[in-house]
């Protein structure tokens, strides 16, 4: 009863206090025509907060956990001057063209944004925000908890417990692998692989690699980390997790090349982007034993379809892409989102703002 209740008020607390029709009309003393903005989905309550109260917009949302259905995208979006976006949302030409010419700002509720289209807005003069750092510490967190569930095979020692497997007492039986005096490979050392290592290191791991566009001595002497070429990455790992960004450099680049030069006791990390790894070719890797077990918390695509063939390898653990899914962290993001939004409607400087 307990957790029931807690659940209850962790549900209030994430979305009870705005629940809008629809839409929500800023007060506005001199009568003025306000900017309409649109958001795309249910956000978190801070976020809606701060731009209700604002009186600098006339709101119109999306008001469900859903994605919003393409056509009432392209609808809703007519005439506005404010897009309030999640990563679900493909913001192309096509959106950019239903919008209009009044649209001046986009801002996304994400780290990423590789679900918009960087060219189109630069071409029209749209600005684009997004929220990072406010989430380094929720996914290097999950991306630890993640590595621990795959490493030490939790999930699969939960099922031998529930379903009869827990017999008596064998030296071999569900041994994992350790961190404690293991090297650990980053790919992608930003804020978030940067964090991961900080929480990896009183594990006792003995040496950190990563591997970069070019070396991030900002980042490294930290912790402290070398860095390697991919190739050297792959063959000295004992766990490589994946922290990059998805660009047209990155994608796909989690393969059979990267897979084949691994070692056989590795473990393969995966919380950035589902379009990083090839998993076919994981998937090959996992079946025929050249990694010992990966951990993903994105697919391609989200959601992966539950007959996926990943799912039915005991060897891999796969989150439905919860990396940031704290109650603080999704309120953070939602309330840097808005006030993006709102400077940019204003044309002010935004607390994050993507360079085009």
């Amino acid at each position: 009863m307990g957790t029931l209740c807690h659940l209850r008020r962790l549900k209030t607390t994430l979305v009870s206090e705005f629940h809008s029709g629809g839409k929500l009309q800023a007060p506005n003393a001199a009568g003025k025509q306000l900017p309409r903005v649109y958001v795309t989905r249910r956000i978190p309550p801070r976020g809606m907060k701060i731009l209700s109260q604002s009186g600098l917009c006339n709101i119109e949302q999306w008001d469900s956990d859903e994605p919003v259905p393409r056509l009432e995208l392209l609808e809703k979006v007519a005439g506005i001057r404010g897009l309030y976006c999640l990563l679900t949302e493909k913001i192309d030409a096509e959106v950019l063209d239903a919008a209009g010419p009044s649209l001046r700002v986009v801002s996304t509720m994400s780290v990423g944004y590789d679900h918009v289209s960087l060219e189109e807005l630069k071409k029209r003069g749209i600005r684009l925000g997004y929220t990072p750092d406010v989430l380094t510490e929720a996914v290097a967190e999950l991306t630890v908890a993640l590595l621990l569930a795959t490493s030490r095979r939790l999930l699969e020692a939960v099922d031998e417990a529930k379903n009869g497997g827990w017999g008596t007492w064998k030296p071999l039986w569900m041994c994992g692998y350790g961190l404690t005096d293991s090297t650990v490979g980053i790919l992608g050392l930003g804020r978030i692989g940067a964090a991961v290592m900080a929480r990896l290191k009183p594990f006792g791991v003995k040496r950190f690699l990563y591997a970069d566009a070019g070396p991030r001595p900002d980042m490294a002497t930290k912790i402290p980390a070398e860095f390697v070429p991919l190739d050297e990455l792959a063959q000295h790992s004992d766990i490589i997790v994946v922290c990059c960004a998805l660009t047209p450099e990155t994608q796909g680049i989690c393969g059979n090349s990267l897979f084949s030069r691994m070692k056989d006791t590795a473990i393969f990390i995966n919380t950035s982007r589902g379009g990083v790894v090839n998993q076919e070719d994981l998937y090959q890797a996992l079946v025929n034993g050249q990694i010992a077990a990966a951990g993903l918390d994105v697919t391609e695509p989200e959601p992966l379809p539950t007959d996926h063939p990943l799912f039915k390898l005991k060897n891999c653990v796969i989150l439905p892409h919860i990396a940031s899914a704290t109650v603080a962290t999704r309120n953070a993001m939602a309330t840097l989102a808005a006030s993006n939004l709102l400077a940019g409607l204003q044309g002010k400087a935004m607390g994050k703002e993507v360079p085009l």
